[in-house]
């Protein structure tokens, strides 16, 4: 039997995305429902490494709207007990192309606001000694990004929503239809709402597919897996990058030195460029070492994982850093929506409800500023 219930502000999907614009609203004194149709989080937002990553973005509004995403980080670490770390980050060079880079990006980057600094070869293993010693050349180390443990942190925020901010959770209800003001679930209830948000990730059949077909929105998946936790407390300390990840990132389209490293990794490389893998770690709370990831799009897509791109993956991470003990201690995929141009994908399908997904992998790094720009621009 359908009842009728009653929110300022229905919001379905819990993941990062959703979670931000469930808290942008409740902060702004509005009631708001939260759906999602698992009774906890298995979608991209905890698929991930953890890393909030303003190190990525290109100087002006995408640098500054990380850094007031990475605020709402430390705030949730102070009001909600979430485990944050300003870790910070470091891209290391071993090859003489990625050290040209790493010093041309610290010269152009720093009066563009971004915080970083080039450590030479004998400053940057002093202070870092997880890195790999063998050919390194320099470093670029940032203060600025984050860590946090992806399940841990999407398990706990919607119950500091609903104790904080009174946020309704219906964790485990399929939402099955979206017509402004109403919402109807699975469980046969209708709710109504003044404003819906629809943050369903990477599912674009459920609600308003042909919104989805028309939009040019793309699922990419990656594979990822991590370490047991490290033996005698030891920390890796920054996030680490490398080589490739200076090919991926917008920040570094800056640098007048980037196509001659893209030419020689690509005909060096070529099984890297294939499956879009760029090589990073984290370390999460437990010890743990987080390591990634590829990129393969749509019909490339399969539920099955290649465990080729998991051995070039480990190859060049053990070109980067010394690791006490690398055994896997799991593996997984991710598939996220991404859009080729547009690095956030708004749509209004009638009045009332809005889609709000394809972050592109910058979730973490962006939500919770791109839902604070939402809500400035349209109340």
């Amino acid at each position: 039997m359908s009842s009728d219930k009653r929110a300022d502000v229905a919001v379905v999907g819990a993941g990062i995305v959703g979670l931000a614009f469930a808290w942008e609203a409740a902060r702004r004194g509005r009631s708001v429902v939260l759906f999602d149709r698992t009774p906890g989080p298995q979608g991209a937002s905890v698929r991930n490494f953890g890393m909030v990553w303003p190190i990525g973005q290109l100087p002006g509004p995408a640098y500054e709207r990380a850094l007031r995403s990475r605020a709402r980080w430390l705030e949730l670490k102070e009001r909600a007990g979430l485990w944050v770390s300003e870790c910070g980050s470091l891209h290391v060079a071993h090859d003489d192309d990625e050290d040209a880079l790493l010093r041309e990006f610290a010269e152009l980057a720093r009066p563009g606001g971004i915080r970083c600094e080039y450590l030479p070869r004998a400053d940057a293993l002093g202070r870092f000694p997880a890195i790999n010693p063998a050919g390194f050349r320099g470093a670029l180390h940032s203060p600025t990004e984050l860590a946090v443990n992806p399940p841990d942190t999407l398990a706990r925020l919607p119950r500091f929503l609903a104790d904080a901010h009174g946020v309704q959770l219906r964790l485990g209800e399929a939402v099955t239809s979206v017509e402004a003001p109403q919402v109807r679930t699975a469980a046969g209830d209708v709710w109504r709402a003044d404003r819906v948000f629809v943050c369903s990730g990477a599912d674009f059949e459920t609600l308003f597919p042909e919104t989805f077909a028309a939009s040019g929105i793309r699922r990419c998946k990656l594979q990822m897996m991590k370490t047991r936790p490290q033996p005698n407390g030891w920390r890796a300390g920054p996030h680490i990058a490398g080589g490739l990840t200076l090919c991926h990132y917008k920040a570094f389209e800056l640098c007048s030195t980037l196509p001659a490293l893209k030419a020689r990794i690509a005909a060096t490389m070529p099984e890297y460029v294939k499956y879009g893998i760029h090589v990073m770690a984290s370390q999460n709370d437990r010890g743990e070492v987080v390591i990634g990831d590829s990129h393969e799009y749509d019909a490339d897509i399969s539920v099955f994982d290649k465990t080729e791109i998991d051995e070039l993956i480990l190859k060049e991470l053990r070109t980067m850093i010394d690791v006490p003990d690398w055994t896997i201690g799991a593996r997984w995929h991710g598939v996220y929506a991404k859009h080729p141009e547009k690095h956030f994908v708004t749509h209004e399908p009638h009045p009332g409800c809005v889609i709000a997904v394809a972050p592109g992998g910058l979730g973490m790094t962006m939500s919770f500023a791109l839902a604070e720009d939402w809500w400035n621009a349209n109340t």
